[in-house]
């Protein structure tokens, strides 16, 4: 790499050497620190959450908004242990999990994990894929090949240091927030509703449980868990344990900022399909329906302006997914495959998928209940790492903070096992 590919990076480094010793203030102190939290919430907004929320919007209104600001709320507090985790150690999970736990079980954790990154890398692909198929009239085995080179197009950004990639994909972020901004304004929403129902806990029937999983699963992701640890090993050195409380204050308000904004955006996507679809369309149940439906409801530009966005997000899911698929394989087995390589292999469940033609948004939300079933395992694991003070130091949780991860797991939890009860045909009659 030349020292003109490295330049950015280096600048953002001495930028933010300048801001922990207090030479810059305000927002310009921040700048530098601003770029992880964002490449980790393209996960929260990624094709599957455009899948569970147009089915939940669609089927339930507005009900499910409050699981979607539950769920962004966890998210936050996760996001920010693992931050937090590999400020405080210089490590990722993966590795810690390498390190503290047996070989077989770190082992089984890897399987899992990519398990999980390949379900990830599913509903990504598929989406992308969808949008170039709808948007441009490309047939779906065509642009599954297009996604997976402009995906990895994004990734090489990498040899011009983090900032180029963290700028890439803060683009196509603001492309999302933009095109529901202008959604929200086709949409008319009753916001009366989307504020009652943002706070105000409520679940009906199986398919209420299903589809509340899958928000969570698409919103809190184990890959991005695993990948924010490591994004912060290396980005700023961190020489005192004074520098990484200063670091880590940078990086919550990083983390603050980007998952309010993922929040807002999913919000906008259920609340838009509450308002278009639940009266008089309810049956719209996947992202082509809900492209065709629009079309006729508020026009050509609604419906352009849905799958633009659809195609940001696939794009920049599908590249942090692979950058999180790498970390992952690091972490937990101590060897890496070219990026070329695991782009390639992880595309051809979606070949497959398409090929046999398989509905996508139903693999899409299967996906995401597949990630929520394996949630659980990456918060257990930085929960009890960041616990321990004798691998964080003066970064330990306190109490209450532990507690609410704990809280928030046992919630994980307790929904996985109200859907398993209901798959085996189990009836919980509180739940109508």
């Amino acid at each position: 790499m030349n020292d003109m590919a490295v330049a950015p990076s280096q600048a953002v480094q001495v930028a933010a050497r300048d801001a922990l010793d207090g030479r810059r203030r305000g927002l310009k102190a921040l700048l530098p620190f601003v770029g992880p939290a964002f490449i980790a919430s393209v996960a929260y907004i990624d094709p599957g959450n455009y899948a569970t929320n147009i089915q939940s919007g669609a089927q339930f209104g507005y009900h499910l908004l409050w699981v979607v600001v539950l769920a962004n709320v966890m998210a936050m507090l996760f996001q920010n242990l693992s931050a937090k985790l590999g400020i405080a150690t210089g490590r990722n999970l993966p590795e810690l999990c390498r390190l503290e736990f047996s070989r077989p079980v770190s082992v089984g954790m890897w399987v899992v994990s990519e398990i999980a990154a390949m379900a990830t890398d599913l509903a990504e692909f598929l989406g992308a894929t969808l949008a170039l198929n709808l948007l441009f009239g490309v047939p779906m085995l065509i642009a599954t090949v297009i996604t997976g080179v402009l995906t990895y197009a994004i990734l090489t950004l990498d040899r011009y240091g983090f900032r180029a990639l963290e700028a890439a994909i803060g683009i196509l972020v603001a492309v999302i927030a933009l095109s529901y901004l202008v959604e929200t304004g086709f949409s008319h929403p009753a916001w009366a509703q989307v504020a009652y129902h943002a706070f105000v806990p409520w679940l009906h029937g199986p398919r209420s449980v299903l589809l509340t999983v899958g928000i969570i699963g698409a919103t809190i992701m184990p890959h991005a868990v695993y990948l924010h640890s490591g994004l912060m090993q290396d980005r700023v050195p961190a020489r005192t344990a004074s520098d990484k409380r200063r670091l880590h204050h940078f990086e919550l308000l990083d983390v603050v900022i980007a998952m309010s904004l993922a929040g807002l955006i999913n919000m906008a996507m259920l609340y838009m399909s509450a308002s278009v679809f639940h009266s008089g369309h309810a049956g719209v149940s996947d992202i082509s329906g809900a492209y065709r439906t629009l079309m006729p409801l508020l026009g050509d530009a609604a419906a352009a302006v849905f799958l633009i966005s659809l195609l940001a997000s696939g794009l920049s899911s599908s590249a942090v997914g692979t950058m999180a698929g790498q970390v992952i394989m690091q972490g937990f087995v101590g060897f890496r495959i070219p990026v070329w390589v695991r782009r390639l292999v992880t595309m051809v469940p979606t070949v497959v998928i398409v090929a046999l033609g398989v509905d996508p948004t139903l693999t899409l939300v299967i996906s995401q209940v597949i990630l929520s079933i394996v949630l659980p395992l990456p918060m257990v694991a930085v929960v009890k790492f960041t616990a321990r003070r004798d691998l964080m130091g003066e970064l330990v949780n306190s109490r209450l903070v532990t507690a609410t991860a704990v809280a928030a797991t046992a919630f994980v939890l307790l929904l996985n096992v109200i859907l398993l009860w209901q798959t085996a045909g189990l009836h919980l009659p509180w739940l109508g």
